[in-house]
């Protein structure tokens, strides 16, 4: 039995389907015939602790990472990549320089861990964004290995005290993070009907942009964070179009929902349409505090999410209206 049965033993897996929710919840079933320690990342990844399965099936973790591939496979014909290691951080960055179809387990030991994660760019370390990134490499830190090599306190006078700190520990590979056991929560929506066929596009985006902001106040609220985002328009005719795109990263934040909006808005390229409702709707939710967030050096990111958790209060307080975009204000 490898090392690895000493410590933690937690896989990344990547189902490569077109994000069918069923379809994905079948394959969060295969996890179930291995371990029930499994957490949805949907629309199409799961991390999975192995760990209590190793001694049960007296299996190394490729052997189970195996079995996951050939069961997704033979059952419902979707092949699979699948990182793994003695973390999330670890088994995620594994399965993001596999190559599709294939597996990637890192031994837990040091050395190990040292050998996957110093020859790789400061960019591929989870959490560093490319504003970090690029005042890392003007410092010349080019490599993990090169962060991993300077000290804790020169990292916190280069990045900022907590930032440091976690990059710190990230460089190493330590990451504490459990995986919590459950499935997909279901998805939330915002509509907004039009009075009369709406044919400015202007119109449509003040709309999205109000959706956007009931959608991601109601997401804080539950403390959920969404991993895509669909628009759904209907027509005068009573035809639709719908659209959907996945996040960068799981998102609950108003600014980045209304950012995407207006993106996928854009790609239908409406030309006079008569629009009577428009829908926006969350899904692939994950729970906030497990969704990543891209470390930034962006004081503007800062205080806008500052502002917008002083906003979710004071509507909590004096209704929904109490506080609103300035670019949604009735005009003088």
């Amino acid at each position: 039995m490898n090392t690895m049965t000493r410590d933690r033993a937690i896989l990344r897996i990547h189902f490569h389907h077109d994000g069918n929710e069923d379809l994905y919840h079948q394959l969060l079933a295969v996890l179930d015939g291995i371990s029930p320690r499994w957490q949805a990342l949907p629309p199409t990844a799961a991390d999975q602790d192995v760990t209590g399965a190793l001694k049960y099936f007296d299996r190394h973790p490729r052997d189970l990472a195996l079995l996951i591939a050939l069961r997704a496979a033979a059952f419902y014909g979707v092949q699979t990549t699948i990182g793994g290691g003695n973390s999330i951080l670890i088994a995620a960055m594994a399965a993001d320089t596999t190559p599709p179809g294939r597996i990637t387990i890192v031994d837990p030991t040091p050395d190990a861990i040292a050998a996957f994660l110093n020859p790789r760019p400061v960019h591929a370390l989870p959490g560093i964004g490319p504003a970090t990134a690029t005042l890392l490499t003007r410092h010349g830190l080019h490599t993990i290995g090169a962060l991993a090599d300077t000290p804790p306190l020169t990292l916190q006078r280069l990045l900022g005290k907590a930032t440091g700190r976690e990059i710190a520990d990230r460089v190493r590979g330590h990451d504490h993070r459990p995986i919590t056991p459950g499935s997909a929560p279901a998805s939330r929506s915002a509509r907004h009907d039009f009075p009369h066929d709406e044919l400015d596009p202007l119109q449509h985006r003040r709309a999205l942009l109000v959706l956007a902001e009931q959608l991601g106040a109601d997401l804080r609220a539950t403390h959920d964070a969404a991993g895509t985002l669909t628009i759904d328009i209907r027509y005068a005719d009573r035809s639709h179009t719908t659209r959907t795109r996945t996040l960068p990263e799981a998102a609950n934040h108003s600014a980045a929902l209304t950012h995407a909006a207006f993106r996928i808005y854009d790609t239908l390229g409406l030309q006079r349409a008569r629009v009577r409702t428009i829908t926006l709707r969350a899904s692939a939710l994950r729970t906030a505090a497990d969704a990543h967030h891209q470390l930034l050096l962006d004081a503007s990111d800062d205080k806008a999410r500052r502002l917008e958790k002083a906003a979710d209060t004071a509507r909590a307080h004096f209704g929904p209206d109490a506080v609103f975009p300035a670019s949604l204000a009735p005009s003088p």
